[in-house]
């Protein structure tokens, strides 16, 4: 009787699973197991909307595995030492795994070698499980990575990808202690908006978003209704019609995957499901320059040579979302609430944090990885990156007046006077520039007036760049 271990990660699911498929071809018994590392929580990267979705995700893969005969064995502990404390209980020779890009993912890679060696057990790394293109897999001529989208979406598209699997029928897994699943009602300090997490949950929000029903229930700004992803290009960034697919937290747990979800869109055709698969080629983007540039995790991809100011006060105020911007506090106020936010939200309050208040990229993208469900390392790092001009964007002195922002993407208001009651009283697109009511009618709101003026913040940035 042979045993392989199935080590999950990021890969919470069963249904086009390529390390699931793989263990089982290679065994006649598999270990599906997780490991409860308390390294991610000491690393700073376990924030409680993070822990809560997984116990979801978790307890949501044991029921799959269950219906299929298996079922999902937990251990708490260094990833590596329990890894080849469970090859020595059920005598593996295989551990299957699926390749990371993070430099975390790198160094455990290294340490299971490490643990595994001379113990007769093999490791195997497979990709194109958390990717549709894996990183490495396209690369320009002398560079081992694309730093510009563009020419890497070209040669995205060209790239030819893996097909689909059925989820296995059946899982047969050998008698192993585990320790219990973590439940999510034992995180404290979770969003009250957060998201159910888990494959099953995925999947259902995937079906209404294909079958072109919008994950929320709100009308879009312009008076219209979003449709799914037929609607996606039109509708995508009008905050309050809420068009967007909502899946970036199942694809960060890896309860979807995204090679399904580029094949099923495709079937699908026409302009949103085209401007919908642009954007998961976008994560594979960032997810193949963070593999090639682990350092820009934390450091400038292209240093500007930046000295940036930190004032704590500006900093509470866009964190709390009071910063007098009623469209930037709105979108704050969102992501405290879910755990997640609107991408044009993150877009605009990151320009705002970076180049309007001229503060560090890094101290939002810490901000952001406190509260994200979503919280993906290459993502968020590299789109703050994208935003604060010290990253992959072409036109890094671009930057965001939220006043036109709101004009453009919440013309009626609806989005500030949901997350922003202070203001809801306020109609239409006044609701955007409350200073401008009279002293009176200011002193019964409370809500604060701007912390910077926009003009000022744009020559503090100009002048900071060397633009004037």
């Amino acid at each position: 009787m042979t045993v392989a271990v199935l080590l999950f990660t990021s890969d919470l699911r069963v249904h086009d699973q390529p390390v699931i498929r793989a263990a089982l071809r290679g065994a006649d018994e598999v270990v599906p197991l997780f490991v409860l590392d308390p390294g991610v929580r000491a690393a700073g990267f376990d924030a409680p909307n993070r822990r809560a979705f997984l116990a979801d995700c978790l307890g949501s893969l044991d029921a799959g595995l269950r219906e299929r005969g298996g079922r999902l064995i937990i251990r708490t502990g260094d990833v590596a030492a329990r890894v080849r404390e469970v090859v020595h209980e059920s005598g593996a020779h295989q551990v299957h795994v699926a390749a990371g890009v993070s430099r975390y993912a790198a160094r455990r890679e290294e340490r299971l070698r490490t643990a595994l060696a001379g113990t007769g057990c093999a490791l195997e790394v497979h990709d194109a499980v958390g990717n549709a293109v894996p990183p490495g897999r396209i690369t320009p001529a002398g560079n081992d990575h694309f730093a510009v989208f563009t020419p890497y979406f070209r040669r995205w598209q060209e790239t030819g990808l893996r097909e689909t699997m059925a989820a296995p029928r059946s899982v047969r897994v050998p008698a192993l202690d585990s320790d219990p699943l973590p439940e999510r009602a034992a995180v404290r300090g979770t969003s009250p908006g957060l998201a159910e997490g888990g494959e099953q949950a995925g999947r259902k929000r995937l079906t209404a978003w294909l079958g072109g029903r919008t994950s929320g229930s709100r009308a879009s700004g312009d008076g219209t209704s979003g449709k799914g992803v037929g609607a996606y290009e039109d509708n995508h960034d009008d905050l309050f019609g809420d068009a967007t697919s909502r899946l970036s937290p199942y694809l960060h747990f890896g309860c979807l995957s995204p090679t399904e979800l580029v094949h099923r869109a495709r079937r699908g055709g026409g302009a949103g499901a085209a401007a919908f698969v642009r954007q998961l080629a976008w994560r594979d983007f960032h997810h193949q320059v963070l593999a090639a540039r682990p350092r820009a995790a934390w450091s400038d991809y292209r240093t500007r040579g930046d000295h940036w100011r930190s004032d704590a006060d500006e900093i509470n105020a866009w964190r709390e979302g009071r910063t007098g911007y009623p469209v930037v506090d709105a979108a704050m106020r969102q992501l405290r609430h879910e755990g997640w936010m609107h991408n044009r939200g993150r877009l605009l309050t990151a320009s705002f944090l970076t180049k309007t208040l001229y503060v560090d990229w890094r101290t939002g993208a810490r901000h952001f990885l406190d509260l994200l469900v979503d919280g993906d390392i290459a993502n968020n790092q590299l789109n703050w990156q994208w935003v604060a001009g010290t990253g992959t964007d072409t036109r890094p002195n671009r930057v965001l007046n939220p006043l036109i922002q709101a004009k453009r993407f919440d013309p009626r208001g609806d989005y500030v006077r949901r997350w922003v009651p202070e203001l809801a009283g306020l109609a239409g697109a006044a609701v955007h520039q409350p200073w401008k009511l009279t002293a009176p009618e200011r002193a019964e709101l409370d809500y604060p007036d701007p912390i910077v003026d926009l003009a000022e913040g744009r020559e503090r940035f100009s002048r900071a760049r060397g633009l004037d």
